[in-house]
């Protein structure tokens, strides 16, 4: 490789630990096991393994992808705002996030793939036969482009081309946000679903971005010292407090905006959007949306670093797992609540609320996605972690 770049030459011994290689087996099993029975699934029929129907197409796999591909824009755009911007106490979490960018938006790729039922034929039409018109087709289109960029940013970063690298960064960045937003379209401009239709969901996702960005970068960069049992440097602390400012300010938006969303319901909104809404408040999905996207995913991470002052290391790493989780829950209450309220409500006796409940072969496919995300950072950390100090060799 370029400038006697080798991964063998850069490997972290302390990284290399009996603990890792177990850790890294348990989540390489995750994905062998997750992509094996999206694999069956191809062959048996999605019908017969996942709980998706006709009335309710979409199920966790789509909220899956949609958090990895949200979280994976949050990290590209907090890196390539430290790098643009410099000296900030964020550069020293910088190149970390531009891995983690790139192994999320893989893993949000490896889910889709196992949920799309050909999805050959969409890497093949996508480029021989592209509707301009589709936001699903700008989506992948832009992610894929993304991902590209990603890649060879991060390449330029091992091989110490920091200025080209920068270029790239916000290239990746610029399409990252683009498809983020074409993604929340794909939601909001279906006037069929009342729950999902308007123009708030494009921006609502690149809230999301920020606010997973920064809790991912915080997690990710906690377990890195934790797997090497070293103190972490006051530079690189700061820069978690730093990210973890992004997190609480986005975590209050994110709040506000759940709140006015949820209210618009029922102050001139649809009788189906209300019906959606009160799935969440009071519905089949009342548990989701108070104990685990209110309480786990915003309560109590707010109460935890408004406590804690920012000074813990471990109550800031606690604060971005639990916004994580809330996050994912989130993805998925979105999902299923603008699915389940029948189209034709009190026609031929319908159910106020159709049943969806993610099969256990689909929570298997979407560990898969941990599973290479969790084998993939801790290979990183091995061979590349040396690189994850920011740009202080520019």
């Amino acid at each position: 490789m370029a400038r006697g770049f080798s991964l063998t030459a850069t490997e972290e011994p302390e990284v290399s630990t009996p603990f890792v290689k177990v850790l890294s087996g348990i989540f390489g099993l995750l994905l062998l096991i997750g992509a094996g029975v999206g694999t069956v699934g191809f062959f048996i029929g999605h019908e017969h393994i996942f709980n998706n129907s006709r009335e309710v197409p979409w199920g966790l796999l789509i909220s899956t992808y949609a958090f990895f591909a949200i979280t994976s824009t949050g990290l590209c755009l907090l890196a390539a705002i430290s790098h643009v911007f410099g000296g900030n106490k964020l550069a020293p979490l910088a190149n970390r996030m531009v891995w983690i960018s790139l192994i999320t938006i893989l893993s949000g790729f490896i889910v889709i793939g196992m949920e799309i039922e050909s999805p050959w034929r969409m890497a093949i039409y996508n480029i021989i036969s592209p509707n301009f018109t589709s936001n699903i087709w700008w989506m992948g289109t832009l992610y894929g482009l993304a991902l590209g960029f990603i890649l060879l940013e991060f390449w330029l970063i091992l091989t110490k081309h920091y200025t080209a690298a920068l270029v790239l960064g916000i290239l990746g960045a610029l399409a990252e946000v683009a498809a983020n937003t074409c993604l929340g379209g794909v939601f909001s401009t279906l006037a069929a679903r009342p729950f999902w239709y308007g123009a708030q969901l494009p921006i609502y996702f690149l809230a999301c971005a920020f606010l997973s960005g920064a809790a991912a970068a915080i997690f990710f960069t906690y377990y890195a010292y934790v797997i090497r049992g070293r103190k972490m440097e006051q530079p690189v602390f700061e820069g978690m407090q730093g990210a973890e400012k992004v997190l609480l300010l986005m975590l209050i938006l994110i709040a506000v905006s759940t709140f006015w969303k949820m209210a618009s319901f029922y102050v001139g909104g649809t009788s189906d959007g209300r019906t959606a809404a009160e799935a969440l408040y009071s519905g089949p999905l009342w548990f989701n949306f108070w104990a685990l996207e209110i309480g786990v995913g915003m309560g109590a991470p707010v109460l935890l670093l408004v406590l804690t002052r920012l000074k813990s290391v471990d109550a800031l790493s606690t604060a971005a797992l639990m916004s994580l989780v809330g996050m994912f829950i989130s993805r998925l209450d979105m999902v299923t609540a603008g699915q389940i309220v029948p189209q034709y409500a009190g026609f031929n006796n319908l159910p106020t609320y159709l049943n969806y409940t993610p099969s256990g072969f689909e929570w298997i496919v979407a560990l898969a996605g941990i599973g290479f995300t969790g084998v993939a950072f801790l290979q990183g950390e091995r061979f590349f972690g040396k690189s994850f100090t920011g740009y202080e060799e520019h």
